[in-house]
Protein backbone atom coordinates (compact mmCIF):
# COMPACT_ATOMS: atom_id res chain seq x y z
CA UNK A 1 0.00 0.00 0.00
CA UNK A 2 1.22 3.41 -0.78
CA UNK A 3 2.53 6.05 1.96
CA UNK A 4 0.40 8.27 2.91
CA UNK A 5 1.75 11.58 3.57
CA UNK A 6 0.61 15.16 5.00
CA UNK A 7 0.11 18.11 2.43
CA UNK A 8 -0.27 20.92 5.36
CA UNK A 9 -0.15 23.96 2.57
CA UNK A 10 -3.21 21.99 0.98
CA UNK A 11 -5.35 20.82 4.00
CA UNK A 12 -5.33 17.15 2.70
CA UNK A 13 -3.06 14.03 3.06
CA UNK A 14 -2.25 12.05 -0.49
CA UNK A 15 -1.23 8.53 -1.15
CA UNK A 16 2.45 8.71 -2.69
CA UNK A 17 1.79 7.70 -6.65
CA UNK A 18 3.45 9.31 -9.98
CA UNK A 19 5.00 11.89 -11.37
CA UNK A 20 1.49 12.95 -13.31
CA UNK A 21 -0.30 12.39 -10.11
CA UNK A 22 -0.90 11.03 -6.67
CA UNK A 23 -3.02 7.51 -6.08
CA UNK A 24 -5.79 10.17 -3.94
CA UNK A 25 -6.28 12.51 -1.30
CA UNK A 26 -8.24 12.81 1.68
CA UNK A 27 -9.11 15.84 3.81
CA UNK A 28 -6.94 16.59 6.90
CA UNK A 29 -9.12 17.28 10.26
CA UNK A 30 -11.13 20.38 10.12
CA UNK A 31 -11.54 20.47 6.33
CA UNK A 32 -13.55 19.13 3.75
CA UNK A 33 -13.43 18.41 -0.19
CA UNK A 34 -15.02 20.18 -2.49
CA UNK A 35 -16.06 19.59 -6.23
CA UNK A 36 -16.26 21.82 -8.99
CA UNK A 37 -17.92 20.78 -12.61
CA UNK A 38 -17.43 23.14 -15.75
CA UNK A 39 -20.77 23.73 -17.15
CA UNK A 40 -18.36 23.24 -20.64
CA UNK A 41 -14.70 21.96 -20.49
CA UNK A 42 -12.22 24.49 -20.36
CA UNK A 43 -9.28 23.73 -22.67
CA UNK A 44 -6.13 23.44 -19.97
CA UNK A 45 -4.63 27.16 -19.40
CA UNK A 46 -7.78 28.45 -19.31
CA UNK A 47 -9.20 25.95 -16.64
CA UNK A 48 -6.29 26.95 -14.81
CA UNK A 49 -7.28 30.30 -14.55
CA UNK A 50 -10.74 29.78 -13.67
CA UNK A 51 -9.50 27.13 -11.25
CA UNK A 52 -7.41 29.91 -9.71
CA UNK A 53 -10.17 32.06 -9.92
CA UNK A 54 -12.76 30.40 -7.73
CA UNK A 55 -10.02 29.04 -5.11
CA UNK A 56 -9.52 32.69 -4.81
CA UNK A 57 -13.49 33.52 -4.63
CA UNK A 58 -13.46 30.82 -1.76
CA UNK A 59 -10.44 32.11 0.26
CA UNK A 60 -8.58 29.23 -0.34
CA UNK A 61 -4.98 28.95 -1.69
CA UNK A 62 -3.48 27.37 -4.97
CA UNK A 63 -2.44 24.59 -2.91
CA UNK A 64 -6.15 23.45 -1.68
CA UNK A 65 -6.34 21.85 -5.48
CA UNK A 66 -6.21 18.26 -4.67
CA UNK A 67 -7.75 16.54 -7.99
CA UNK A 68 -8.45 17.07 -11.54
CA UNK A 69 -10.82 15.86 -14.05
CA UNK A 70 -9.31 15.74 -17.31
CA UNK A 71 -11.20 15.31 -20.72
CA UNK A 72 -8.59 14.26 -23.43
CA UNK A 73 -9.62 14.56 -27.50
CA UNK A 74 -8.60 10.97 -28.37
CA UNK A 75 -6.12 8.39 -26.35
CA UNK A 76 -2.51 9.33 -26.20
CA UNK A 77 0.07 7.34 -27.04
CA UNK A 78 2.59 6.20 -24.17
CA UNK A 79 5.19 8.90 -24.88
CA UNK A 80 2.54 11.44 -26.28
CA UNK A 81 0.88 10.91 -22.65
CA UNK A 82 4.32 11.50 -21.43
CA UNK A 83 4.69 14.96 -23.21
CA UNK A 84 1.42 16.01 -21.85
CA UNK A 85 2.08 15.65 -18.53
CA UNK A 86 5.21 17.74 -18.54
CA UNK A 87 3.20 20.59 -19.25
CA UNK A 88 0.32 19.96 -17.06
CA UNK A 89 3.12 19.21 -14.16
CA UNK A 90 5.03 22.41 -15.12
CA UNK A 91 1.65 24.34 -13.40
CA UNK A 92 1.56 22.33 -10.25
CA UNK A 93 5.22 23.34 -10.13
CA UNK A 94 4.68 26.60 -10.57
CA UNK A 95 1.72 26.96 -7.90
CA UNK A 96 3.82 25.08 -4.91
CA UNK A 97 1.94 21.84 -5.56
CA UNK A 98 4.68 19.88 -6.77
CA UNK A 99 7.68 19.51 -4.27
CA UNK A 100 10.48 17.15 -4.00
CA UNK A 101 9.41 14.96 -6.84
CA UNK A 102 5.87 14.30 -4.77
CA UNK A 103 2.96 15.25 -6.53
CA UNK A 104 -0.29 15.68 -4.01
CA UNK A 105 -2.98 16.26 -6.70
CA UNK A 106 -5.34 13.02 -7.43
CA UNK A 107 -6.37 13.39 -11.27
CA UNK A 108 -8.24 11.57 -13.77
CA UNK A 109 -7.56 11.84 -17.50
CA UNK A 110 -10.27 10.18 -20.16
CA UNK A 111 -11.53 10.26 -23.60
CA UNK A 112 -15.03 10.95 -24.71
CA UNK A 113 -15.70 8.80 -27.44
CA UNK A 114 -18.63 10.97 -28.91
CA UNK A 115 -17.66 14.65 -29.33
CA UNK A 116 -14.25 14.82 -27.77
CA UNK A 117 -12.83 18.28 -27.35
CA UNK A 118 -10.24 20.01 -29.80
CA UNK A 119 -7.60 19.69 -27.21
CA UNK A 120 -7.38 18.79 -23.38
CA UNK A 121 -9.64 20.37 -21.34
CA UNK A 122 -10.67 20.32 -17.40
CA UNK A 123 -14.01 18.55 -16.65
CA UNK A 124 -13.77 19.31 -12.84
CA UNK A 125 -11.50 19.67 -9.80
CA UNK A 126 -11.98 19.50 -6.47
CA UNK A 127 -10.19 21.23 -3.92
CA UNK A 128 -10.02 21.43 0.10
CA UNK A 129 -11.80 24.17 2.53
CA UNK A 130 -13.19 24.62 6.20
CA UNK A 131 -15.61 22.17 7.41
CA UNK A 132 -19.18 22.86 7.80
CA UNK A 133 -19.58 19.81 9.63
CA UNK A 134 -16.88 17.39 10.04
CA UNK A 135 -16.83 14.33 7.93
CA UNK A 136 -14.82 12.06 5.94
CA UNK A 137 -13.91 13.60 2.29
CA UNK A 138 -11.66 11.73 -0.06
CA UNK A 139 -10.88 11.40 -3.92
CA UNK A 140 -9.85 8.27 -5.22
CA UNK A 141 -7.61 9.07 -8.32
CA UNK A 142 -8.79 7.02 -11.59
CA UNK A 143 -6.77 3.79 -12.99
CA UNK A 144 -7.14 1.46 -15.49
CA UNK A 145 -5.85 -1.86 -15.94
CA UNK A 146 -2.43 -1.15 -16.39
CA UNK A 147 0.03 -1.35 -13.07
CA UNK A 148 1.59 1.72 -12.18
CA UNK A 149 5.41 1.04 -12.77
CA UNK A 150 4.88 -1.91 -14.86
CA UNK A 151 6.25 -3.14 -18.59
CA UNK A 152 3.67 -1.36 -21.61
CA UNK A 153 1.90 -2.69 -22.65
CA UNK A 154 3.39 -6.29 -21.51
CA UNK A 155 1.68 -5.80 -18.26
CA UNK A 156 -2.11 -4.37 -19.23
CA UNK A 157 -4.26 -6.76 -17.90
CA UNK A 158 -5.89 -9.14 -20.02
CA UNK A 159 -4.04 -6.98 -22.98
CA UNK A 160 -6.28 -6.84 -25.99
CA UNK A 161 -9.00 -8.81 -24.66
CA UNK A 162 -12.39 -6.94 -24.79
CA UNK A 163 -14.38 -9.99 -24.88
CA UNK A 164 -16.69 -10.72 -21.50
CA UNK A 165 -14.38 -12.48 -20.04
CA UNK A 166 -11.31 -10.21 -20.63
CA UNK A 167 -13.33 -7.19 -19.43
CA UNK A 168 -14.41 -8.59 -16.61
CA UNK A 169 -10.80 -9.76 -15.56
CA UNK A 170 -10.16 -5.95 -16.03
CA UNK A 171 -12.60 -4.58 -13.84
CA UNK A 172 -11.82 -7.02 -11.47
CA UNK A 173 -8.57 -5.91 -11.46
CA UNK A 174 -9.17 -1.96 -11.75
CA UNK A 175 -11.82 -2.66 -8.76
CA UNK A 176 -9.31 -4.38 -6.68
CA UNK A 177 -6.80 -1.09 -7.13
CA UNK A 178 -9.89 1.12 -6.13
CA UNK A 179 -10.07 -0.79 -2.72
CA UNK A 180 -6.74 -0.36 -2.15
CA UNK A 181 -6.43 3.35 -2.82
CA UNK A 182 -9.56 3.61 -0.20
CA UNK A 183 -8.01 1.71 2.29
CA UNK A 184 -5.07 3.47 2.20
CA UNK A 185 -6.94 6.91 2.61
CA UNK A 186 -8.92 5.08 5.92
CA UNK A 187 -12.12 4.46 3.50
CA UNK A 188 -14.18 1.98 2.34
CA UNK A 189 -16.56 1.49 -1.36
CA UNK A 190 -19.45 1.78 1.10
CA UNK A 191 -18.09 5.87 2.24
CA UNK A 192 -17.96 6.84 -1.21
CA UNK A 193 -20.79 9.96 -2.81
CA UNK A 194 -19.81 8.72 -6.34
CA UNK A 195 -18.59 6.27 -8.43
CA UNK A 196 -17.66 6.52 -11.81
CA UNK A 197 -16.46 4.49 -14.58
CA UNK A 198 -14.91 5.01 -18.24
CA UNK A 199 -14.89 2.52 -21.14
CA UNK A 200 -17.09 2.16 -24.30
CA UNK A 201 -17.54 -1.66 -23.42
CA UNK A 202 -20.45 -3.28 -22.16
CA UNK A 203 -20.45 -3.27 -17.97
CA UNK A 204 -23.94 -5.15 -17.82
CA UNK A 205 -21.98 -8.97 -17.25
CA UNK A 206 -20.23 -7.80 -14.58
CA UNK A 207 -22.30 -5.03 -13.18
CA UNK A 208 -23.66 -6.69 -10.50
CA UNK A 209 -21.40 -8.53 -8.86
CA UNK A 210 -17.95 -7.22 -9.79
CA UNK A 211 -18.91 -3.26 -9.33
CA UNK A 212 -22.37 -2.89 -7.04
CA UNK A 213 -21.62 -6.21 -4.92
CA UNK A 214 -18.52 -3.74 -3.39
CA UNK A 215 -19.84 -0.46 -4.27
CA UNK A 216 -23.62 -1.06 -3.12
CA UNK A 217 -26.69 0.81 -4.14
CA UNK A 218 -26.22 3.53 -1.86
CA UNK A 219 -24.02 6.41 -4.43
CA UNK A 220 -25.32 4.56 -7.38
CA UNK A 221 -23.03 4.30 -10.49
CA UNK A 222 -21.73 6.89 -13.03
CA UNK A 223 -20.81 5.46 -16.15
CA UNK A 224 -19.28 7.91 -18.62
CA UNK A 225 -18.78 6.85 -22.57
CA UNK A 226 -15.21 7.38 -22.33
CA UNK A 227 -11.63 5.28 -23.07
CA UNK A 228 -9.07 5.61 -20.50
CA UNK A 229 -6.21 8.09 -21.77
CA UNK A 230 -3.44 5.76 -23.01
CA UNK A 231 -4.10 3.54 -26.22
CA UNK A 232 -4.70 -0.29 -25.67
CA UNK A 233 -6.47 0.62 -22.11
CA UNK A 234 -10.03 -0.05 -21.94
CA UNK A 235 -11.81 0.56 -18.55
CA UNK A 236 -10.96 2.80 -16.01
CA UNK A 237 -12.94 3.89 -12.86
CA UNK A 238 -12.35 6.88 -10.03
CA UNK A 239 -14.28 6.81 -6.48
CA UNK A 240 -14.83 10.24 -4.20
CA UNK A 241 -16.87 11.54 -1.05
CA UNK A 242 -17.10 15.10 -1.15
CA UNK A 243 -19.23 17.62 1.53
CA UNK A 244 -20.56 19.97 -1.70
CA UNK A 245 -20.53 19.83 -5.47
CA UNK A 246 -20.94 22.41 -8.08
CA UNK A 247 -21.78 23.63 -11.58
CA UNK A 248 -19.68 26.40 -12.67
Amino acid sequence: MSELIPFQDGGYAFLKGVFPYSQGVKALPGLAIERRRFARPLPIAEGFRAIEAELKACGRPLTALCAAELRSPRPFSLSGFGAFNRGYVDVLKDWNLYRGDLNPVARSNVAPELEPPAEPCFYAFCFTVPARVQTASFVVAGSGEWPEGGRFPEDIVARGDVSPTGLRAKAHWVCDMMAQRLAGLGASWRDASATQVYTVHDLHPFLGDEIVARAGNGAGLTWHYCRPPIEALEYEMDVRRVSVEQII
